[in-house]
């Protein structure tokens, strides 16, 4: 594990990327997961030399415990929910559509944010790296999944610099491909394996964005 810890996300997505040269050229597209997965992707585009865009997810929190996930929403309508996790916590209808409905204004603003004038890409029968900073429960990385295969991706690569081996095992029979840098164990959270591992703001996404686009 000499890779850990990460300076920074620009360092962890250069790792990344070592591990991705099969993959370079225009016909691959980068998908970073904002806020904190785009500056890694954008590491990843640039030494590809492969375009770069986002695909935004926001995570469902359990009512009260707003950090605790029940699941996931992402681009294309997809919603992902741990339907053992809502019934065992008795999470009404009620209760788990303001939480989707929530998290699907602050979706759809920061889609419009991100992309402004741009479309969305057309994903039908083109190669994607999923990218993201980390992934701990896998439940936004999940939903990503789902909105990129049901948008029609022909190869799938799941791509992140650090996360638990078990989460990538259950996340493997989803995509062709995962590459990870490092797995650690006694895997707490995303952000012990960064050095600095500050907050990414919208401001910083639009100009990965824009710096390589």
């Amino acid at each position: 594990m000499s890779e850990l810890p990460f300076a920074n996300r620009l360092a962890a997505g250069r790792a990344l990327a070592k591990r991705l040269f099969a993959y370079a050229g225009s016909e691959t597209l980068v998908l970073g997961l904002p806020r904190g997965g785009v500056p890694v992707a954008a590491e990843v585009a640039r030494e590809l030399k492969a375009p770069l865009d986002v695909m935004v997810v926001r995570k469902l929190g359990v009512p009260g415990h707003e950090e605790f996930a029940m699941g996931a929403i992402a681009s294309g309508d997809v919603t992902v929910l741990d339907e053992a996790l809502v019934k065992r916590l008795s999470i009404d209808e009620q209760r788990l559509q303001a939480v989707i409905d929530k998290e699907r204004r602050e979706l759809n603003r920061r889609e419009a944010s991100y992309r402004g004038e741009r479309p969305y890409p057309d994903l039908e029968g083109r190669q994607i790296i999923l990218v993201d900073d980390g992934i701990a429960t896998g439940a936004s990385m999940r939903a990503a999944i789902q909105a990129v295969r049901r948008l029609g991706a022909k190869r799938l690569v799941l791509a992140v610099p650090v996360a638990p081996q078990e989460t990538l095992e259950q996340l493997a029979g989803e995509v062709d491909e995962v590459v990870c840098v490092a797995t650690p164990d006694h895997f707490h959270a995303v952000g012990q394996w960064y050095i600095d591992f500050g907050q990414t703001t919208d401001a910083e996404v639009h100009e990965c964005l824009e710096k390589h686009n």
